[in-house]
C-alpha cells in the first residue's frame, strides 16, 4: 500500500511540477513503475495465502467436494510450474543486468537489477506460497475438502 502511495505521490508532483513550474522530471515514471512493480509482486503472496485471486466460483458450486479438491490440486500445480519458472527466469534477468550493468533505455537511466529483483522475490515468494497451499491440500483429509 506504501508503493502504490508513494506512486501517486511521486505522480502527482511530476505532473505539477511540470505544469505549474516547467521543471523536467525524467525519473518519476521510473520510479513509479518500480514502486508498482513491487508492490504487485510482493503483495500476490500474500493474496495467494488467503485465496483471494480471481477465480471461478460457478464451477467449485458444481462439482462435488472430492473433485473440487483435485481441481483446486491441478490449478495449484499448473500455478506452482508457471510462477517457478517465471521466478527463475527473473532471478536470471536479474543476475545478467545486475553482472552486465544494463539500465533503462531514459535520460535518468536507472539500473534495470531494480525492478528484476522486485519480480524475482515477489515470484519467489509466491511459488513458495503455491507449494504450501499444494502439500496443504494433498495432505488434508478427503472429508475436509471444500
Amino acid at each position: 500500500m506504501a508503493a502504490i502511495v508513494l506512486a501517486a505521490c511521486i505522480l502527482t508532483y511530476s505532473v505539477g511540477a511540470r505544469y505549474f513550474f516547467k521543471i523536467p522530471t525524467e525519473w518519476q515514471d521510473e520510479t513509479a513503475v518500480f514502486l508498482l512493480i513491487g508492490a504487485v509482486f510482493f503483495s500476490s503472496a500474500f493474496v495467494q495465502s488467503y485465496r483471494g485471486h480471481v477465480g471461478v466460483e460457478a464451477i467449485a458450486s458444481l462439482l462435488s467436494p472430492r473433485v473440487n479438491r483435485w481441481r483446486m490440486v491441478v490449478v495449484d500445480l499448473a500455478s506452482l510450474v508457471f510462477c517457478a519458472f517465471f521466478a527463475w527466469k527473473s532471478w536470471t534477468l536479474f543476475i545478467e543486468a545486475l553482472r552486465d550493468g544494463y539500465t533503462s533505455n531514459s535520460t535518468w537511466g536507472p539500473p534495470l537489477w531494480i525492478p528484476y529483483v522486485l519480480m524475482a522475490l515477489g515470484m519467489t515468494l509466491l511459488a513458495v506460497q503455491l507449494l504450501m497451499a499444494l502439500v496443504s491440500e494433498l495432505a488434508a483429509p478427503p472429508e475436509a475438502a471444500r
